[in-house]
């Protein structure tokens, strides 16, 4: 294996709070990379909705699509997007 190569792991057993942090996370990387549209996509998730906080996420994934210079991003949204079924 290359000294290059990483491996993101997939925890699925994330719990709501654990969700919202990892949101507040993806909101603040955004903002730091002056993404402003991605990280206002994240204002006001605590508490929300499950359905609400997974159409967030699929289309900040979406947004991200063409933006390979914003992959460790992305890979934080699918994260969270494995983890929805735990929301209560």
């Amino acid at each position: 294996m290359a000294q290059d190569d990483k491996t993101v792991r997939m925890v699925t057993n994330l719990d709501r709070k654990a969700v919202e942090g990892k949101l507040a996370d993806v909101r603040k990387a955004a903002q730091s990379a002056n993404l402003t549209e991605l990280a206002s996509m994240f204002n006001g998730v605590e508490g929300m909705p499950r359905a609400q906080i997974e159409t967030r996420v699929q289309n900040a994934l979406r947004w991200l699509a063409d933006k390979p210079q914003h992959m460790r991003i992305q890979a934080d949204l699918e994260l969270v997007e494995i983890n929805l079924k735990n929301l209560k």
